[in-house]
């Protein structure tokens, strides 16, 4: 349920409605713009009388959500929520771009990616540590040593870092992390989302390979209502009967989450295609259709690299989609104003 206050409203009026809700066991999220205020009621609000919340002088309507997704719900929280991580600012307009190799394979790799992709602009370093391969005998990642690699890289040239999580049992290797990534396996590893829910770092989530919005969100939900807001939303490809591409990338998760959640929505066009030829023409249309975010592989030698080669751009290829992208992004702003 949400109850949407007239403009203005008296504090006294207010404080009273919040604590009055407060004491039937409600939950509050208060949503503040620059003219209205929505309060977001968490919690068995079927005992509310609507009526008598109508009538209340500072309420203009009072409205049942359907949805069973509460705190990621725009209906509860009109307001784009914008996320900050170091200098970068995901969400709310603008296009912040992740970069990075698939794994971390050594100090100097990602040392030397790290550099060209900051040379190049990007906002945010990724690189992964811990490694879910479909093959017990593909590489599996420098786990905790790889951590320490990609925080030396990404402290060298300034950028925030991003790695994915795989177990409850190596979150406190994740201390200097700055953006936890639960990967498209684990979107729905319930155990995990609960505790990274008591966690203040932004957490990117991936959709699932075959899962719905409904059920991405609510697997963000599980995160939020343990007290971490701080989401964002990964597309990263979904699998469909197609087998040209690793994936499917379903670009319409853009319009239609952002129209069902106030998360920011991150793009990974790499996994979704599969093939580095395809990630241009595909982070350009995810720029276009208003993503919030990027993320994208990057590797300094992409025929030798540990896992994923195929998909990664080379340094210099990154570098020019990177100023193809800020283009597009310029020529979007321009158009809308």
């Amino acid at each position: 349920m949400i109850v949407i206050l007239k403009e203005n409203p008296d504090r006294r009026q207010l404080e009273f409605l919040t604590g009055w809700l407060q004491k039937q066991q409600i939950g509050i999220h208060i949503s503040e713009g620059a003219h209205q205020t929505v309060l977001g009621l968490v919690g068995d609000a079927t005992r509310l009388d609507i009526d008598m919340l109508k009538q209340m002088e500072i309420v203009e309507d009072v409205k049942r959500v359907q949805e069973p997704f509460k705190k990621a719900n725009r209906k509860f929280h009109p307001l784009d929520t914008v996320i900050q991580v170091g200098s970068a600012r995901i969400g709310g307009g603008g296009v912040s771009i992740i970069a990075g190799p698939c794994s971390v394979e050594s100090p100097e790799q990602i040392a030397l990616v790290a550099r060209g992709i900051k040379d190049a602009g990007a906002d945010l370093l990724r690189g992964g540590a811990f490694k879910p391969r479909s093959s017990p005998y593909s590489f599996q990642g420098l786990r905790g040593e790889g951590i320490k690699m990609l925080v030396a890289a990404g402290r060298e040239v300034g950028l925030p870092i991003v790695t994915e999580i795989m177990d409850l049992s190596n979150l406190d290797l994740f201390a200097e992390v700055d953006v936890i990534q639960v990967g498209a396996r684990n979107m729905q590893n319930f155990e995990l989302l609960k505790e990274l829910g008591h966690s203040r770092k932004p957490i990117l989530l991936k959709r699932g390979l075959a899962n719905t919005y409904e059920e991405l969100l609510m697997s963000a939900e599980y995160i939020m209502v343990s007290g971490n807001e701080n989401i964002l939303l990964c597309e990263r490809g979904i699998r469909t009967f197609e087998t040209y591409t690793r994936n499917t990338l379903d670009i319409t998760a853009v319009p239609a989450l952002q129209t069902l959640s106030h998360l920011p929505i991150v793009i990974d066009p790499s996994h979704a295609a599969g093939k580095a030829s395809f990630v241009p023409a595909l982070t350009m249309a995810a720029v276009a259709a208003g993503a919030d975010a990027l993320m994208i592989e990057v590797h300094n030698d992409p025929p030798h690299a540990l896992s994923d080669g195929a998909q990664s751009l080379t340094i210099p290829a990154f570098a020019k989609l990177a100023n193809q992208i800020r283009q597009l992004e310029s020529t979007l702003v321009e158009e809308k104003n």
